[in-house]
């Protein structure tokens, strides 16, 4: 009995598919001619409309003939009910074969946390764990980028440091060529009046 619906759920989730690939989009009357009208889909009601009258070369208008299989209604693709989780107490009322939760954008890390190894213990699928994987991602990325960061200014502290020492020690060989230049300077000047 649970195989045969089971069964069934997935034919008419591939027919919702079937027929969603179909599905014009639904756009509002002469919305692509007049810039103040968004496509957002409104019903043609005039009496001399020509989509509503569904004439032909307009576009189409929203009609029951699209509509997907009455048994995947309200069902997300993976074929679970969507249900919305504030925290770790909402997890006792989903049933883990037929329902699937999906974690509220305003709950915080902690609480998120807290969500996620409570539904993996039960095997409740997580429709959203992507996201978090991605924001736990982007954040690593962060503190490898501050590493980077952080081992190339001692980098480039240690090459300061070097050019100092070595404009330092350029200073002292120069310091000790100049004495000896003079004693020699000396030498000849009394070499001179000799």
């Amino acid at each position: 009995m649970k195989k045969q619906k089971a069964l069934a759920t997935e034919k008419a989730l591939e027919i919702r598919r079937r027929v969603k690939a179909k599905k014009p989009e639904f756009i509002r009357q002469e919305s692509w001619r007049y810039k103040r009208l968004k496509e957002n889909w409104r019903r043609p009601k005039g009496i001399d409309n020509k989509m509503r009258r569904k004439v032909k070369g307009w576009p189409q208008t929203v009609n029951t003939g699209y509509r997907g299989p009455k048994a995947t209604r309200g069902l997300h693709p993976s074929g679970y009910q969507e249900i919305l989780v504030y925290n770790v107490d909402d997890l006792k009322k989903v049933d883990s074969k037929t329902q699937a939760i999906r974690i509220a954008h305003t709950v915080g890390k902690k609480k998120r946390a807290q969500i996620i190894t409570e539904a993996r213990k039960k095997r409740i699928v997580i429709l959203n764990v992507k996201e978090i994987k991605e924001a736990k991602e982007a954040e690593e990325a962060v503190e490898e980028e501050k590493e980077i960061e952080t081992l190339e200014e001692t980098a480039k502290e240690k090459l300061e440091e070097n050019k100092t020492e070595e404009k330092e020690r350029a200073e002292e060989k120069t310091r000790k060529r100049k004495p000896i230049k003079k004693k020699a300077e000396g030498e000849q000047k009394d070499d001179d009046a000799a």
